[in-house]
């Protein structure tokens, strides 16, 4: 998914597994990681140069486990791994105020994730060709939630 500016350019992208959110930032050319400034906390993200104000600082939608949250710097690319406080949970976008998925990819996002769940559940089955029929449950909530120890 992508998080465009108002002029569409990216600003960053994500995607969501049962127990991350891993986000995408093209990083400004020649910056080591080094010289990032990178702040995970349970409901906040800050990205910048050290000794700047951040270039990205929000509020994220939902909370996150920063001692188990990291990011890296590679290609030009700066990769953000927040773990889900809530495990499953499936966010509809990474900050509050930002653009929601639309209600169809929301939709495939959360059958994609209850997907991704069945098959941690039961490792010995293959639910590649598995369909819903109508909408999918949140995949934390269904059928008694998610096992929180299997991280």
């Amino acid at each position: 998914h992508a998080y465009l500016s108002t002029d569409g350019r990216s600003i960053y992208e994500w995607d969501q597994t049962v127990d991350e959110i891993n986000v995408y930032i093209t990083s400004p050319p020649g910056v080591t990681a080094k010289a990032l400034a990178v702040t995970i906390g349970v409901s906040r993200l800050a990205v910048g140069i050290k000794g700047n104000p951040p270039y990205l600082d929000h509020t994220l939608s939902e909370r996150v486990l920063p001692d188990d949250s990291t990011w890296t710097l590679e290609g030009g690319e700066i990769a953000i791994t927040l773990c889900k406080q809530a495990r499953g949970r499936n966010w509809p976008c990474v900050f509050e105020g930002h653009e929601p998925l639309d209600a169809v990819s929301a939709q495939k996002e959360q059958q994609r994730l209850l997907l991704e769940r069945f098959q941690e559940e039961n490792p010995g089955f293959d639910f590649s060709g598995a369909e819903f029929n109508g909408s999918a449950p949140q995949p934390d909530a269904f059928m008694g939630g998610m096992k929180t120890d299997a991280r």
